[in-house]
């Protein structure tokens, strides 16, 4: 106990991260990922059909078993915060200079757009409770009176035009938009509620990792609870209808319900399924990004991707399930479940809720996007502290405040979703392309990282491990790098044609940021305290027990990203 204190007590005073939480408050500042089966169970429905909730279980069991790998490097740096990005660029440091930095790098593009992507849809539920779009049908008086001004209208045109006529002005407002390529972005009501939105994080998370974590308890509680009675009910009470889950083929073509087959086309389909499934069920693994703020890092680590694993366990695999099963294929494809705005009104009908339990899981549902907000500003902050500390990003990112939060890094987080929010906002085919392109970086970062397993078994094996892993689970989880890398090649396509290759080119952005940090901020050299946890010096790098094999894995991933984008095809 008198040395966990020194320690903290020396963080505090060289303004690191502090020492203040065990494995349970990384449990609560990680409760957040189970909510972002929100952002895309309508998405992977149409693209996947009856096969969804098969794909969100194997998505999650792939991703439990993955995790265990993480386990084991990040018990190797317990004075290290970031997550299993910074540990593992460390293990591909002896081979590559800028192969390191591109883990850190991809992770942060990876994670960070949770904030703009979440924000967005918290700020639809917004708009949605306090300036709703009336809901008209042929026999509505509006209607009637419509069609008898207008002789001649059919019902379908004169729905549409009094509902134009009665959406409040502020659904349609924007201060300014423009196109840009693939996407478009408008600084619209979405995007200054969503900022907004932003800011409240901001200010909960610049006291530091004990009051977030204190913070998102009390809301992970209020969100994974109703949660969880939303998974269950529809099973007590008989909602499910078990034909819904058949025929397991995958869809013609996306978003429409006619059964196709399983042929290419059908199969990527399935492969873009998992691809951006793959961006939520595997989120937990941010319960080790607080290895440095452990009390105990030693056993802390294990238990808080263990734990928060077992949750989305039981979350990822349940939601989905009831959701198929009681919505069916049409329901998942409305709109409102594809874009998110109107999953709690599916959640409210599944427990035969009214309208004030209706209002209530509206509320529940911008707590949950709150508490995903919080636990990717949380993460991918410490991403950017812990990639400046180490060498891999510009200096400024390393500083912290009197609480311990690295509050450069949150304002770098910021700055750049405000701008990724404007192009959130603007339309779902906007949405979906972040959504693609910031997973692209998050399999590449899962590609360097399971493979960073066994590298580190091969050159640092005779370091101490807090908890081992299996050989055959590091095994394993280099053969998902591969797998992983099959459903970006073949998966992207399917979300927007352009996901693949921007995913691409943004992460090769780190090359001129590192050069800046290396070359022109440290001269060429690493600090001295990059590699004090392995307990090696700047010489040590150059002995390479792995000899080609990394290089060989590279290569082969690469070939396999893009053969799959060649074969599988729409």
């Amino acid at each position: 106990m008198t040395t966990t204190n020194n320690i903290a007590a020396s963080a505090e005073a060289e303004g690191q991260l502090l020492r203040h939480i065990d494995w349970r408050g990384a449990f609560w500042v990680a409760s957040g990922v189970p909510a972002l089966v929100l952002f895309s169970i309508g998405g992977i429905a149409g693209t996947t059909g009856t096969l969804a909730f098969l794909i969100w279980t194997a998505s999650m069991i792939m991703g439990f078993i993955q995790s265990f790998t993480y386990a084991e490097i990040a018990g190797l740096f317990p004075n290290k915060s970031g997550g299993a990005s910074v540990y593992g660029a460390t293990a591909w440091l002896r081979y590559s200079k800028f192969i390191a930095p591109l883990s850190v790098w991809c992770n942060w593009f990876a994670w960070s757009p949770v904030l703009s992507l979440g924000c967005s849809i918290a700020a639809a539920y917004i708009l949605n409770a306090f300036f709703p779009i009336p809901a008209f049908t042929e026999t509505s008086p509006e209607v009637v009176a419509y069609i008898a001004a207008h002789a001649g209208t059919v019902p379908a045109d004169a729905i549409t035009a009094v509902t134009a006529a009665a959406t409040p002005a502020i659904r349609n407002w924007t201060l300014f938009s423009h196109t840009l390529g693939p996407v478009g972005f408008s600084f619209n009501a979405v995007f200054f509620i969503g900022a907004i939105l932003m800011l409240i994080t901001f200010a909960i998370q610049h006291r530091g990792i004990l009051g977030t974590a204190n913070m998102q308890k009390y809301i992970g509680l209020l969100v994974i609870i109703p949660m969880l009675i939303v998974g269950v009910v529809p099973l007590v009470t008989g909602q499910i209808n078990w034909a819904n889950y058949s025929p397991l083929v995958p869809l013609a073509t996306a978003y429409a319900p006619d059964p196709g087959h399983w042929n290419i086309a059908g199969w990527t389909l399935v492969l873009g399924g998992m691809f951006i499934a793959a961006w939520s069920t595997y989120g937990f693994e941010t319960a080790v990004c607080y290895t440095s703020e452990f009390k105990d890092p030693g056993t802390d680590t294990f238990k808080a991707i263990f734990y928060s694993g077992l949750l989305c366990m039981l979350l990822y695999i349940l939601v989905p399930f009831t959701f198929q099963g009681v919505l069916g294929l049409n329901g998942m494809l409305a709109g409102p479940i594809v874009d998110g705005s109107g999953v709690a009104a599916a959640m409210a009908q599944m427990v035969h809720g009214g309208a004030l339990i209706t209002n209530l899981l509206v509320m529940l549902m911008i707590l949950a996007l709150m508490l995903a907000i919080m636990t990717a500003m949380a993460g991918s902050s410490r991403t950017l502290y812990q990639g400046s500390v180490d060498g891999w990003l510009p200096k400024y990112l390393s500083h912290v405040n009197s609480h311990g939060a690295p509050t450069r890094a949150m304002w770098t987080d910021l700055v750049c979703n405000l701008i990724v929010l404007a192009i959130a906002s603007t339309d779902a085919t906007s949405f979906f392309f972040i959504l693609a392109v910031s997973n692209c970086g998050y399999i590449i970062f899962n590609f360097l990282n399971l493979n960073a397993g066994w590298i580190h078994r091969m050159d640092n094996g005779h370091i101490a491990r807090p908890w081992k892993a299996p050989t055959f689970v590091i095994a394993l989880g280099a053969i998902f790098a591969y797998v992983n890398a099959v459903f970006m090649g073949a998966g992207a396509k399917v979300w927007n044609p352009m996901a693949l290759w921007a995913g691409l080119i943004f992460a090769a952005l780190i090359i001129p940021v590192f050069c800046f940090r290396h070359y022109v901020q440290d001269g060429g050299k690493f600090p001295d305290h990059m590699l004090d946890d392995l307990g090696l010096k700047a010489s040590d790098l150059q002995v390479k027990k792995a000899g080609m094999l990394p290089y060989l894995t590279l290569v082969a991933g690469l070939l396999v990203v893009l053969l799959a984008n060649w074969y599988f095809t729409m």
